[in-house]
Parts: C-alpha cells; structure tokens; sequence
C-alpha cells in the first residue's frame, strides 16, 4: 500500500514533468506568434520526448489513487499537502492543454499543418480535463 508520502513524491515527480511540457509548449506559442516561418521542430521533438515520462508518471499516480481513497477521511485531512499538489498539478495539465490548443490554432492560421492532421473534433472531447482528474489521485 502507498504511504502518503510516496504519493507526495509522485505528485512532485508529476508537477515536475508538467512544468517541463509546459515550458516546450510555452515556447512553442512564442515561436509561433514571431512573424516569419521559423523550425517548430525542437519543440516536437521536447514534446515527443516528453510524453513517454508523462505517461509514467499519470500511470504511477493512478497506482497511488486507490491506495488514497482507502484512507480515511481523517488520515487524508492529515496529508493536506497532497491536495495542495493534486490541485497544483491539475491547475498546471489544465494551462498545459489550453496553451497546446492555441499553438494548434496557429499552426492552422500559418498554414503550417493541415486541418487533417490535427485531433479530430470527436477527439477533442470538452471533458477531456475532467477525465484526467479522475484519474488522478483524488483528494
């Protein structure tokens, strides 16, 4: 079973991950938003190498979630950090997500990709966020 503090770790481990896709992302947007058609392929190629360690990482947190839930409510009212982490991380996937979408409307505005290569609307489900806390550990 999980202790409290190993699901602390993995939420940091996890928040560190996010912050390194958010900070590809971040520069992919202001790579985007410069005038003139400049490589974007660095910032797949973060984003490609990055994605594996997300993966991991929901996947550790998902192991921790039922560990979580089985503790009571008291014990987890001990452990307020987690929460704290848990909103900390969902806070970051969140502006992760949006500033993805509006790199991806640029791509479209630039010319740069193809409407066909994008995520399909269908794909783009609107609870695709809510889904993702679902999964993670839940206060």
């Amino acid at each position: 079973m999980s202790t409290p503090k190993e699901i602390i770790d993995q939420l940091n481990e996890h928040f560190r991950v996010c912050q390194e896709l958010l900070q590809a992302t971040e520069e992919e947007g202001q790579t985007l938003r410069r005038p003139g058609q400049s490589s974007l392929a660095e910032f797949y190629q973060r984003k490609k190498d990055l994605l594996p360690r997300f993966n991991q990482s929901l996947d550790g947190l998902r192991k921790h979630r039922v560990d979580w839930q089985r503790l009571s409510l008291d014990e987890r009212a001990r452990w307020p950090e987690v929460s704290m982490l848990l909103r900390k991380n969902q806070d970051l996937t969140m502006k992760i997500i949006v500033l993805d979408r509006e790199n991806e409307q640029a791509l479209l505005r630039r010319g740069l990709v193809p409407p066909r290569e994008l995520p399909s609307v269908n794909r783009q489900r609107p609870h695709f966020v809510a889904d993702l806390y679902r999964r993670q550990v839940v206060p």
